[in-house]
Formats: structure tokens, sequence, C-alpha cells
């Protein structure tokens, strides 16, 4: 058995492991890069065409976005993950393609009024679509024999609806037998929605993520009640928009459960009826899916609203914008607004020309509800970047911009060793992934300290 790891090594995206067990060739995981690429991710060791199986933890582009780029280069094999993330890759992988797409058109146009050669897209709706038709999608809990000397399961990992953990027990050539657990991104608990991180009891080898591996999150506020007071703050007293960038899958879905409880719950009666514009096609995709898998992924508390006849996710007020004129048309609107639109990190997307339209305005407010990582425009707002520049044109910074402290989809520090803690039995080694640059390195630290297994970076 040999483990490479190929992306998110010292880094928190691009996530990519390689490994070669009973005559396989095995990825878990192959996702996209995003923001700033500080460490080159290593090439795949094999050709494409030679990658017999990938395991998907969840559908986040940073987990997945890279499949149809496999599949241009010759994959053909099976991609296994939970029934939920083979339909949130379905529309995600294409948005993806869409984007590649439309990208190199535009810097296309700008080539070749420059003279210079033609930019190729990544990968295409034809990737996306054929790698689509490899997906072998599974339940939770359900233990599944890949080939001879395989197995794997997937367990809820808590992060992201059909997120998982994967539990792999492998027999060599030599006839030894071992079993690795790959965390995925771990969820915090105690989320909307979705239901709380299932642990796993033992393994030999455990490869696990360190997002927040350095810090702990703040005692989560009543979000509903936060989210309320911004609203008003913004909408009701200063008579500007709430801007909130947030990603189409997941946190989209949790900002609108929570604006439906403040409507529900009458937490702002001086202006109960303000709109809310939902403006990113993925994210009204996404949330069909949500839709569709209540039964299998939602906690308790969202059955509870289900079960009542109440679709959690739906209020009075809010509008979908699906096309690209609906989209211009809301920065046309006077009245005062909540518009959430994507990406979350402010990179690309309809977002950017919400942010064009009202980061000058001192009456409004940004509102970030996820990570930013490095080297995003994202993380320079927050930061307090006062100057940017957007479609080629400088915009002076003067709305208000905060951030929902509390909302993540990955677990703090307590979390991830909470979760490494449940392992019953020894761990010859832990390895530890999907972090900035030192923080890796101190989480596993912690955890040797902790635990006294012998973890590495």
């Amino acid at each position: 058995m040999k483990l490479t790891f190929v992306g998110a090594a010292h880094e928190v995206t691009g996530s990519c492991h390689f490994l070669q067990v009973a005559g396989k060739n095995v990825l878990v995981d192959c996702g996209m890069e995003q923001g700033p690429d500080l460490y080159t991710n290593q090439e795949i060791p094999v050709n494409a065409a030679m990658i017999d199986y990938v395991f998907v933890t969840h559908a986040h582009i940073d987990h997945s976005g890279l499949l149809p780029l496999l599949y241009n280069h010759g994959f053909r094999g099976k991609i296994y993950c939970t029934l939920a993330t083979n339909e949130l890759c379905n529309i995600m992988l294409k948005d993806s393609a869409h984007i590649q797409m439309f990208e190199a058109e535009w810097r296309n146009r700008k080539a070749k009024r420059a003279g210079k050669p033609e930019v190729v897209p990544l990968y295409d709706m034809n990737d996306a679509m054929s790698v689509l038709s490899h997906f072998v999608p599974c339940d939770y809990q359900k233990k599944i024999k890949v080939c001879d000397g395989l197995e794997i399961r997937f367990v809820d990992a808590g992060h992201l609806l059909g997120s998982s953990s994967i539990e792999m027990w492998v027999r060599d050539d030599d006839g030894t037998e071992v079993k690795l657990a790959f965390s995925g991104d771990i969820g915090p608990g105690n989320r909307p929605l979705i239901k709380d991180p299932e642990y796993i009891k033992d393994a030999d080898y455990v490869i696990m993520e360190s997002t927040y591996g350095d810090r702990k999150h703040n005692t989560p506020p009543d979000f509903a009640i936060a989210l309320a007071k911004v609203i008003k703050e913004t909408l009701y007293e200063r008579g500007g928009n709430l801007v909130v960038p947030a990603f189409s899958v997941g946190r989209t879905q949790e900002m609108l459960y929570f604006i439906r409880e403040i409507k529900e719950k009458h937490l702002l009666p001086e202006y109960e009826d303000f709109d809310v514009y939902l403006d990113s096609p993925l994210a009204i995709e996404a949330t069909k899916v949500f839709t569709m898998n209540m039964r299998d992924c939602f906690d308790k508390e969202a059955m509870e609203l289900v079960n009542a006849g109440i679709n959690p996710l739906v209020f009075p007020g809010l509008h979908i914008s699906t096309t690209s004129d609906d989209s211009k048309m809301i920065n046309f609107i006077e009245k005062p607004k909540v518009i959430i639109s994507a990406s979350g990190m402010c990179d690309a997307g309809r977002i950017r020309h919400h942010l064009k339209h009202n980061l000058w305005r001192p009456e409004c407010t940004i509102l970030f509800v996820g990570y930013q990582a490095n080297g995003t425009l994202g993380r320079s707002l927050i930061e307090g970047e006062k100057n940017v520049k957007l479609f080629g044109e400088p915009i002076e910074v003067h709305a208000h911009i905060e951030s929902l402290h509390g909302v993540s989809g990955h677990a703090d520090m307590n979390g991830l060793l909470s979760w490494i803690g449940a392992f019953v039995s020894p761990i010859e080694r832990v390895f530890v992934v999907h972090g900035e640059d030192t923080v890796t390195e101190e989480f596993a630290h912690t955890v040797e300290e902790k635990f006294g297994y012998s973890a590495w970076a």
C-alpha cells in the first residue's frame, strides 16, 4: 500500500489523495484549488486512464472540481459517493464547466485584440456531463465491496448535505489487512438542517482535515437574532442593502433557514415585509436538491418542520433571480433589501456585480458568513481593504463590512480533537491535511501531545 498526498497538503483547497492498494489506483477526492496557488499540487503519479476508482467525500468544488478534467485526460473508472453528493455534483460540475468555458471565451476576446494565443478552458460541458455517468451513488453506513481487497463505508461528516468521512478496509498483495479513515471536511455540529458528524471508532491510519485546527469558534450566538440585528441596522435604520456573499451549496440554504425563522418568530417587527433576493442559479438548483433529500439528510429539528408541512427554506418575500436580466434588475429596485449571491469568497459570479453597486455606499452592509481563503477578495475586505477593483473599475469601500461569527461549516480545534478522540483503538499514524501552512503543523503537534499518536503534516 502506498499513499501520496497530491493536493491540500499545507493548503485548504484542492483536496486529492492517491492510494495504490490491492493492485488498484484510487483517488480520494479530486478537488480544484481556489484562491491563490500557494503550493503547486503534485501531479497524480499515474496516467488518468489508469485510475480505477475515485471516492468523493462531498460535492464542494475544492473536493470534486477536477473530476471533469480527470475524464478529459482519460479516466473511465467508477466514482463512489453518497446519494446527495451525487445529486449536488450533477449541478455543481456542470456549473463549473460553464464557468470554465465562459472565462475562456472572455479571455479570448481580450487575447485576440492583443494578439495573444488562444486560452483553452480547463474542461468543457461535455467533460462534465460524461464524468457524471461514472458516478456510483451509495447509502450512508453501508459497507460496500469495491473489488477484492477493498471495501468502503460512508459516514455522515456533518459538513454539507451528503458530506462524508470514508472508512476504507484494504488487503494488500501480501495479505496484510489495514483500515484507513479519511475525515473529509468535519462539520461543527449543531448546524441548521443537516445532522451532526458521526464518529469513527477504529482505524490504523487516519487522514484528517485541520482547517480550523489552530483556533476555537466563539460560542455560537442565536444566529437568527444576530442576523435580524444586522438586517434591522442596514435596511430599517440606514436604508441600505444587505449583501451576503454565500456559497451556493450549504451556506445559502442556512441563510434561508435563518431568515425564515426571523419572519416566523417576528424577530424584526419594525420591518417584517423585507424582501430577500436569491441571485445564484446554482444556489437555486442546490436548494431543490436539499428539498429532495430532506428525509435522508435533515436533522431532527428540520424534520419536525417538514412533518408539520413547513418547508424550512421558503418564506414570504423570497424572490428567485434566475436569468442575468433578473439579476441586473435587483440593483434598480430602490426598496432596501437582502441580496444573497455567490461566490462566497467574491472571486467570481454575480456577487461581484452586487459588490460593484453597493461597496461604495456607506448605508449598505456586506455580511460574510463563511471562510475566506488567503488572497481572495472576501479576505481582503474582511482585513480592511479600502480600495478594490471590480471589472477594471476602482471602487472605494464605504459599506459596513461585517462577519456573522460562528457560522462555519468546519469544526474548530475542539471539534477536530473530539473527532480524533473518538477512536477507541490505537492509531498507528495520523496524517494532517487540508489546513493553511503552519496550521497543519500546529494541529499535528496538538494531536501528538493530547493523544500520544504519531502525527505528520
